[in-house]
Parts: C-alpha cells; sequence; structure tokens
C-alpha cells in the first residue's frame, strides 16, 4: 500500500512523494530499505530533509477504559538538503535499522494484527509536511519464532496480540510500548491457566521473553497472574529442545503462587505488570509453526479462519487510511 500526497502546506504546486520499502519482512535489529520517489513541482523547492519515521498503533490503559494512538517510536533522516527543480523526478535509495524491540507482526506469512508503519516526511523550504505512510512487515528473530513455535507444538493456539503503551520494570526495554501476543491454553494446561501472555524485548545480545499466565483458580486453589522473565542469547536459537524448554516455564508458571502472594511486585507501566526469573531457552521438529500458524487465522482451519485472518487484516488497513495524516493522539 503507497499513497501518493500532495504536500498541502506548498499548495497545488508542491513536489509530490512516494516512498516504496523493499519487498519482504524485514527482522527486528534488520535493514529496512527503499527508495523514496520525488516528484518536483510548479517551481524550484529546497529540500531541507527527508525524514522516515517509525510508528505503531498502541493501546493506552487510562482508568477504567482504553483508547487507541499512534506512536512514533523511531526517526532517521534519509537524505537532504538538495534543490528539487520544478518537474524534476529524483529517487533517494535509503537502508535504516530497525530498532531491536520493534514488534513482529507476522509469523509464517500470517498476520498477527499488529500494524507497523514508516511515514515519510519532508522538510520543504521551511515547511514541514508528512508525506506519505506506508506498512511495515516485521518477520520474528529466530529465537521469536523458536519459542512461538514450541508453544504451538504443545498444543497452544493464537488468540491475539497488541502493543501496550508503558514499561516493563526490571528489564531493558527501550520503546515507549511492548508487544503482548496471547496464547489460549493447550489441553494439558487448559485447567490450570487460562491464557498465557508472551513479550519479547530483544537487543543485540538476545532476547528477554516476559511470560505472564493468568491462572485459574479453583476448591483450594488461589488463582491470578503469575509471572516470570527468562533472558536468552540469539546463539541458543540453533541449539535448545525447545519444546522441553517451554514446558519447563509452563510448569514454573502453572505452579507459581500470583504475585501478591509471593512478594513478586507488579512493573510501572499503564497496563498490568510483569517478572523476573532467568532461563535459558530451541526449536525442534520439522513442521515447526504450523500450530501457530493455523491459530493466528483464528484457531481454525478452512473458511473460518479466514473470516478471521480477513477481519484482522482489514484492522490493519483501517490504520494506515486513517492515519496517512499524521495521526490524531500520537504517543511518544
Amino acid at each position: 500500500m503507497v499513497f501518493k500526497r500532495l504536500l498541502g502546506s506548498l499548495g497545488a504546486g508542491g513536489p509530490k512523494v512516494d516512498t516504496v520499502l523493499d519487498p519482504g519482512a524485514v527482522a527486528p535489529g534488520g535493514v529496512l530499505g527503499g527508495q523514496v520517489h520525488l516528484e518536483g513541482g510548479d517551481a524550484d523547492f529546497t529540500i531541507e530533509h527527508i525524514t522516515l519515521e517509525l510508528v505503531a498503533r498502541v493501546e493506552v490503559e487510562h482508568g477504567d477504559g482504553e483508547s487507541e494512538g499512534t506512536a512514533a517510536f523511531d526517526r532517521q533522516v534519509v537524505g537532504g538538503p538538495f534543490r528539487l527543480a520544478a518537474g524534476e523526478r529524483r529517487s533517494v535509495p535509503f537502508s535504516i535499522a530497525l530498532p531491536w524491540e520493534t514488534p513482529i507482526t507476522e509469523l509464517h506469512g500470517q498476520h498477527l494484527g499488529i500494524a507497523l508503519g514508516v511515514r515519510t516526511e519532508l522538510g520543504v523550504a521551511g515547511a514541514r509536511d508528512k508525506g506519505d505512510l506506508d506498512p511495515l512487515t516485521v518477520r520474528p528473530l529466530p529465537v521469536q519464532e523458536a519459542v512461538l513455535e514450541a508453544f504451538g507444538q504443545l498444543g497452544f493456539g493464537f488468540a491475539s496480540a497488541d502493543l501496550e503503551a508503558g514499561h516493563i520494570s526490571g528489564t531493558g526495554q527501550r520503546l515507549p510500548f511492548y508487544q503482548e501476543i496471547e496464547l489460549t491454553p493447550a489441553p494439558a494446561y487448559a485447567h490450570r491457566v487460562d491464557e498465557i501472555e508472551v513479550t519479547f524485548l530483544a537487543n543485540p545480545a538476545g532476547v528477554e521473553v516476559v511470560l505472564e499466565a493468568d491462572k485459574r483458580g479453583g476448591y483450594g486453589a488461589e488463582g491470578g497472574d503469575a509471572l516470570t522473565r527468562v533472558t536468552i542469547d540469539h546463539a541458543e536459537a540453533a541449539r535448545t529442545d525447545w519444546n522441553a524448554q517451554v514446558e519447563s516455564w509452563l510448569d514454573r508458571l502453572a505452579d507459581r503462587r500470583p504475585p501478591h502472594a509471593s512478594g513478586f511486585g507488579y512493573a510501572d507501566h499503564t497496563a498490568h505488570g510483569h517478572h523476573d526469573e532467568h532461563g535459558s531457552g530451541r526449536r525442534s521438529g520439522p513442521g515447526v509453526g504450523t500450530a501457530v500458524a493455523a491459530g493466528a487465522a483464528g484457531l481454525a482451519v478452512g473458511v473460518a479462519g479466514g473470516l478471521v485472518a480477513a477481519e484482522v487484516v482489514d484492522e490493519v488497513g483501517d490504520f494506515f487510511e486513517g492515519d496517512d495524516e499524521g495521526g490524531e493522539g500520537e504517543e511518544g
């Protein structure tokens, strides 16, 4: 999806901008490439800068309610200054590094419902105007993929994914929001937990995996949230039995008493808390990812799954259709 817009602040004769991203998904910490295509207007203009801004649709909790806003989480200048002659066509190539904590938007080609975009901003003759907004597709790092695939092989399904404004205390989080991937429990754990929420916080050395389990209460048992955090080196993705590792995390979570009873404290952020503890964690077996990928389409195959997937795509499309003017209610 590419939007061509005339720069409104410069009138009908201003330059046009069209940013085209290289095809394919990019991993967190990877390099995003593309070109900014410019077409001169009715007169010569000085392009003071071309800036790319990474934006995301983020949920913000306040009181008893919740709202959505647009959060900008990175800005990089990729061109300028230069003179753009009337009617001149010019392409400016760029390569920018994504932040390591950039949320993932797909797993094995299945969209997870996360809306990320690249907004192009031109500084023209003292004016500033946002050009176009293009969707950004981010695939998981090997560790992230391996963890999600292990959950899938163990029978967990994808329920939803969103971005929450706030900070998880006790972690190395840098962005003003974090991603939560909600999984429905496998049959073996359904009597112990209602759901599992997974958050990945990547950095150049590895990935912090923050897990939260909504525990079921019952006769003689106490419900509530159980929290844990594990830190994994990137190199572990190729040499760990991930199914066994994830099972150990799940057993630890399912057996843990809720944080208000165990002394764990909640994080200082706008949503809810996560916690901290160390562990290690790899993928095993062929056909990995199919269970989670199917779950991303609505925990079903065929027509029902396809309908849910289409709804997710429509929601993401609405974000780009409605936000190419610069976005109301920006955060960060």
